[in-house]
């Protein structure tokens, strides 16, 4: 009786080609969910960008809330005293500012031309424009006939209507993240005993110190920036009141809000106010410059460390890379939000990470 051959099944195939088209559907449905993922974000950039800035600045201002706790005030009175008071700071300034911002600012759009002629005057650019061979006055006179040409006014209104979109925008941020800086620090002590909650018990103890550390360290940092910020707006001010730098009011403000990024933002006020007082005389700019290089040997050496003392310290490498990164990504507010946040990191490396290797 002949015997006779097995056939050879596709079962095999049959199955290894499902298993194929099963991972490759998976696959393209999880690419296309990180892609919505990341659309989303990138939509809600400006949104989580105000959450962050709201959480920092709150807890920034909780150790003032919980020092007047500590002097027998609720929480719900300690929030109220520390948000008075920080709008009647912020009214006095802006009633004392706005004005001469204004006024300064619409002196600056009317003496531009001015400025240029005299700045092409002055006999360092003269120099540098005969070694370039007359480069650096071809750039200066073109910029002199493009605004004083009728025909692109229209190009400069658009530009203007635009910073003064930005500013409204601006504005309504800053007030969106000032609600929510109310709301996080009425509800910062719920909100952390919810998040505790999450953690396993056997971990929650050490869990809880570390986040606690974090948030009092980055709380003093945000505070301490503020406050070296005044500072050096302030002794700015005065500097500039004395040598006679026009916009002296305008420049102190901008220098504030570039001194909240530590480092960059310090030498970039600087350098900005050493441009405008060089329109002054090349004296005023180098006695502005000499200025601001000792101040901030003084407040690197000096103000930072008494101020930051009980801060995280962060360094300057660190600040720079995050600075940059957070401004490419998010602007000038992401710039703002990103030191915080390196802070944060660094001071989770320090307490868990680093202890975790050298037991190894």
């Amino acid at each position: 009786m002949p015997v006779k051959k097995p056939v050879p099944s596709n079962d095999g195939k049959r199955l290894s080609i499902s298993n194929t088209f099963e991972m490759g559907f998976l696959g393209g449905l999880g690419v296309l969910a990180a892609i919505l993922v990341g659309q989303s974000l990138v939509t809600l950039a400006t949104i989580l960008t105000y959450m962050a800035a709201a959480i920092f600045i709150a807890l920034g201002l909780d150790p003032l809330v919980r020092f007047l706790e500590k002097r027998g005030l609720s929480r719900g009175y300690s929030i109220l005293s520390v948000v008075l008071t920080i709008l009647a700071i912020a009214t006095a300034v802006v009633v004392a500012v706005i004005p001469s911002i204004l006024q300064e600012t619409s002196a600056l759009l009317s003496d531009a031309p001015n400025l240029i002629t005299n700045l092409n005057q002055l006999a360092v650019i003269q120099s540098l424009d005969s070694q370039f061979n007359g480069a650096i006055s071809s750039a200066i006179q073109n910029v002199s006939d493009y605004v004083a040409d009728a025909s692109h006014w229209p190009q400069m209104l658009g530009g203007v209507v635009q910073v003064g979109i930005s500013l409204v925008n601006g504005l309504v941020g800053f007030v969106v993240i000032l609600t929510l800086s109310l709301y996080f620090m009425a509800s910062l002590g719920r909100f952390k005993k919810f998040v505790y909650s999450l953690v396993p018990a056997s971990k929650r103890k050490v869990f809880s110190e570390l986040a606690e550390e974090v948030a009092d360290s980055v709380g003093r940092y945000v505070g301490g920036q503020a406050t070296v910020a005044t500072i050096n707006a302030s002794l700015g001010f005065i500097v500039m009141s004395i040598c006679g730098v026009p916009f002296s009011v305008v420049l102190a403000f901008i220098t504030f809000l570039l001194a909240l990024i530590p480092l960059v933002g310090a030498m970039s006020g600087a350098a900005l106010v050493t441009l405008v007082a060089l329109t002054v005389s090349p004296t005023t700019a180098l006695v502005v410059a000499i200025y601001y290089l000792v101040y901030m040997q003084i407040e690197a050496y000096v103000i930072s460390p008494r101020v930051m003392k009980r801060a995280v310290s962060v360094p300057g490498g660190v600040v720079v890379v995050a600075a940059l990164a957070g401004g490419t990504l998010l602007g000038i507010m992401g710039a703002l939000v990103a030191i915080p946040v390196a802070a944060s990191i660094i001071l989770v490396i320090r307490q868990v990470w680093m202890p975790r290797q050298n037991l190894r």
